[in-house]
């Protein structure tokens, strides 16, 4: 995934963090904040130190990137959002990750309707 579809800067991922709405299942919680001026969505990933050491992290992240990247069609463009892995996703194989981001996703009305 491209850097222009990160949310890079701590000002702008507070700003999704504090006004955004939230979602949440046992793996994921994603917050999301509707931008109608942007072209295409940014995304925000946080992986908290309960995951494991910085290995396990990596590997969080890297399937999270993955599974987005393979949803970027599906994905409504004009949104910030973060998603927050929780200790749960550290044992999770890439086909169960993205099934639980899309679960997550959906819940967060960041994927498009089908």
């Amino acid at each position: 995934m491209r850097k222009s579809y990160r949310v890079k800067k701590e000002a702008e991922f507070q700003k999704v963090f504090v006004q955004g709405k939230s979602c949440a299942n046992r793996q994921f919680v994603v917050y999301m904040i509707e931008k109608p001026q942007q072209t295409h969505f940014r995304v925000g990933i946080s992986v908290g130190k309960k995951i494991g050491n910085a290995v396990a992290r990596n590997w969080v992240k890297r399937r999270i990137r993955q599974s987005l990247t393979e949803l970027k069609p599906q994905l409504k463009q004009d949104c910030d959002f973060i998603v927050i892995a929780r200790p749960a996703v550290s044992g999770l194989s890439m086909a169960e990750t993205k099934q639980h981001l899309i679960h997550v996703l959906r819940l967060a009305h960041v994927l498009k309707k089908d």
